[in-house]
């Protein structure tokens, strides 16, 4: 290997075979039920999550990986002849994680000099960046070269979704501006925005029907598109949703993927968003 290295945490819910085709390094966070705890992907694939959050009366809750998961990745990317790695992470303001792999840089910087970008975003969010990213690396940049492209790009990033419910966000604590919608659950379906690295309430539609289109209606009118992206839990009608979104004017082709447990486990089943990049 040469180049740069691309690192990211597992919150990016970036497909398996999108991992491989970008060549995405992916530091796993855990997950814990109860007294059990499990190794995002690794001990606890999506499919047994999703099953086991129907069925488990244990709320789930998630934890950063520690400095020393990211050290040893950001090693081993240099062992393989990497010249530098960038390494995006799920918003500092949702979890440590950025702080974690901050201080796995600094620990690394006599071996390999490691850039750390704060995505501001969850989910498709930041697996756009990544995907970015890597692609910068095809193209040769350096690596300050992407650091300042990634600055631009994470600004025009947006991310919107629809839930099923408030409830898992409540419990977890990770409800910021979505705290509005409490109290009157029963007669909306609440749309969520990740702004500024925070869950913010969007805004409220009376059937999910009318909120998928919505979803829709923020994507079709944001203009041309770089990249575009739908993540989704255990929904009967995500691919409603793709069908909505066919017009869009993208460069890329639309990336379709499943909510992994990280995100899951603060916004529940039946929750679809939606990842997109504004053109330049």
């Amino acid at each position: 290997m040469s180049g740069i290295g691309v690192v990211t945490d597992s919150a990016c819910d970036l497909t398996p075979e999108l991992v491989d085709e970008y060549d995405v390094h992916v530091v796993p966070l855990t997950v814990r039920f109860g007294d059990q705890e499990f190794v995002d992907r690794e001990e606890l694939p999506t499919k047994e999550f999703w099953d086991r959050l129907m069925t488990d009366r244990a709320m789930p809750e998630t934890a950063a990986p520690s400095p020393g998961a990211f050290q040893r990745v950001f090693l081993d990317v240099a062992e393989s002849g990497a010249a530098g790695v960038v390494c995006i992470t799920l918003s500092s303001k949702l979890s440590a994680t950025y702080q974690s792999a901050r201080m796995a840089a600094t620990d690394v910087s006599d071996r390999i000099p490691v850039r750390v970008v704060d995505s501001l975003s969850v989910s498709m969010g930041l697996g756009l960046m990544v995907m970015t990213a890597a692609q910068l690396v095809g193209e040769g940049h350096t690596l300050e070269e992407i650091i300042g492209k990634l600055s631009d790009v994470r600004r025009r990033t947006r991310l919107f979704a629809v839930l099923g419910s408030l409830d898992f966000l409540k419990r977890g604590g990770r409800i910021g501006g979505a705290q509005a919608f409490l109290g009157s659950l029963l007669s909306i379906k609440p749309v969520l925005e990740v702004r500024d690295g925070g869950v913010e309430a969007e805004s409220r539609q009376r059937t999910r029907r009318r909120a998928l289109e919505y979803l829709a209606f923020k994507v079709l009118h944001a203009g041309r598109l770089e990249q575009l992206a739908v993540a989704s839990g255990p929904a009967f009608d995500a691919d409603e949703l793709a069908t909505l979104l066919s017009p869009a004017d993208c460069l890329r082709d639309l990336v379709v993927s499943d909510l992994g447990p990280v995100i899951g486990a603060h916004a529940g089943p039946e929750t679809i968003g939606v990842a997109f990049q504004i053109a330049n």
